[in-house]
């Protein structure tokens, strides 16, 4: 239950997906074609493959921009506590008065 929370996750599972969904194309993911189908059946997988095919690489884009967003603001914020701590105990350690 940690991953689900974890602030990654829907980013993540979301890159999975579109790497998924282009090596599974590569390896021949539309053998579908290949067979005999019914016209509905048929227009309806290319419907389908062509919307993923034509979202996923949006989809993906924005999951990485979204991961090494909360990468960054993560590394950032910890840099920034790291300093409040020099300073505070800087601060603590002058003489007073």
């Amino acid at each position: 239950m940690r991953v689900v929370r974890n602030e990654y996750f829907p980013a993540a599972a979301v890159l999975a997906f579109v790497v998924l969904f282009w090596t599974a194309g590569l390896f021949g993911g539309l053998s579908l074609l290949s067979r005999s189908q019914p016209p509905l059946a048929t227009l309806t997988w290319l419907l389908f493959v062509y919307a993923v095919a034509v979202l996923s690489p949006m989809a993906g884009l924005l999951a990485a921009v979204d991961l090494v967003r909360r990468w960054w603001r993560k590394r950032r914020r910890g840099a920034l506590r790291a300093e409040a701590r020099t300073r505070f105990r800087s601060r603590s350690r002058a003489p007073k008065g």
